[in-house]
């Protein structure tokens, strides 16, 4: 597959994935493109999915059942060996392959595991104290869906996930969409 090609799957233009690549390593082959599976796999080793990522999630409303749940985390490597909550409620009942623990098991729990993923689905008031506790537990990364941010030590990443933002998002694009030319 050429640069070209591979550009406009993109929308892009090929000299940026050519110079975006070269970042990486020398991949192509000048006058012949890409050899789509061994890009492919080292792509999928740059971005660390050639790899299992054991994750735990923390909240177990809503939110949380349907991330656990979700059947495309595992394809991706992505495997849920634990979900936690503070509600005692919510402790004991099966969601998904596993069983909803307290809040209070998930450093040992995530250490025991070596869970290196952590998935916050709380309400904001408890993003904070979930975020110290995966930390404490081990876990290098955090995938936060609460609304609020979180600050991290260096050594652990922090993806926020808003997503009231990406609808706000999405009513932009529909709006200025449907702008005369001029305005959009």
């Amino acid at each position: 597959m050429s640069s070209d090609d591979l550009a406009e799957l993109g929308g892009l233009t090929s000299a940026q994935v050519r110079k975006d690549l070269s970042v990486f390593g020398n991949f192509g082959v000048r006058g012949r493109g890409y050899n789509v599976d061994d890009l492919h796999g080292v792509l999928r080793k740059i971005l660390g999915l050639d790899q299992t990522w054991l994750c735990v999630v923390v909240g177990a409303g809503r939110l949380g059942s349907a991330l656990t749940s979700y059947p495309e985390f595992a394809s991706q490597g992505f495997h849920i060996v634990g979900v936690f909550d503070s509600d005692p409620k919510q402790c004991g009942r099966q969601l998904g392959a596993t069983i909803v623990r307290p809040i209070g098991e998930l450093e040992e729990f995530a250490r025991k595991e070596s869970a290196s993923v952590g998935i916050i689905a709380t309400p904001a008031s408890a993003a904070r104290e979930s975020a110290d506790r995966l930390i404490r537990g081990g876990i290098r990364g955090i995938l936060n869906f609460a609304p609020t941010s979180l600050d991290v030590p260096e050594g652990v990443s922090v993806r926020h996930v808003n997503l009231a933002i990406e609808l706000e998002g999405l009513s932009f694009a529909i709006t200025t969409a449907d702008l005369p030319g001029e305005l959009a």
